[in-house]
């Protein structure tokens, strides 16, 4: 028999809302392969802007996920690697990949479940009879 997480403890609660901001996992998971500037995360992650990023890697190396390294130049290059606490994470973001090929390979419903009752509850809405047109003012 599995031990049941506590999903109410300090632990399960701080890990979700360090996963829970955007852009956070897709980070940690971008250095699992080693360390990167910054322009080389930003440019992995479309629709990441610079500010969400910068944002992004300085909550990671205050909660010690993550290093800051300047490279002296010129130019001067900042680099981003894991801690031994970041690269932890690899192996949470293997066992969400398991749960979503799990997710994507099951049906949504089960045979006679919800969706039954779900898809005549979106037939009913379709059935709706228009608003009355509106009167022109004169």
């Amino acid at each position: 028999m599995r031990k049941l997480v506590d999903s109410q403890c300090r632990a399960f609660q701080t890990a979700i809302h360090v996963l829970g901001r955007p852009w956070t996992a897709l980070i940690l998971n971008l250095l699992q392969t080693g360390a990167r500037r910054f322009s080389e995360i930003g440019g992995s992650a479309p629709g990441l802007t610079d500010k969400v990023l910068s944002a992004r890697l300085k909550d990671l190396e205050a909660r010690g996920l993550l290093l800051r390294h300047i490279e002296p130049g010129p130019p001067v290059h900042v680099v981003y690697q894991l801690t031994t606490k970041g690269r932890a994470f690899g192996r949470v973001a293997e066992a969400i990949e398991r749960w979503g090929r799990e997710l994507l390979s099951e049906p949504a419903f089960p045979q006679g479940g919800r969706a039954a009752t779900n898809r005549g509850a979106a037939k009913s809405r379709t059935r709706r009879a228009a608003p009355p047109p509106r009167r022109a003012s004169a």
